[in-house]
Order: structure tokens, then C-alpha cells, then sequence
């Protein structure tokens, strides 16, 4: 494998690391969004 492959590799790594994290924190936004929603509707 040369150095270039290398470096191909760990770019895509790194870019799947990114989109795990914003796919995890956007998770949580509408976790909370839904729960902000059901605890504070008009009853």
C-alpha cells in the first residue's frame, strides 16, 4: 500500500468520524425537540 492509499484511507475515516458525530448530535436535538414538545404541550 503507498503512502498516497495511506492518506486516501484515514481521509475517509475521518470523514465518516464527522458524519457519525453530526448524526449522533442531530439525534439528540429531536430527542430533546420531542421531549421539550410532549412536557411542555397545552393540556
Amino acid at each position: 500500500m503507498s503512502d498516497k492509499d495511506k492518506a486516501k484511507e484515514s481521509h475517509n475515516e475521518r470523514q465518516m468520524w464527522w458524519w457519525l458525530a453530526y448524526f449522533l448530535f442531530g439525534i439528540h436535538i429531536v430527542a430533546f425537540v420531542m421531549i421539550y414538545a410532549v412536557t411542555h404541550a397545552p393540556k
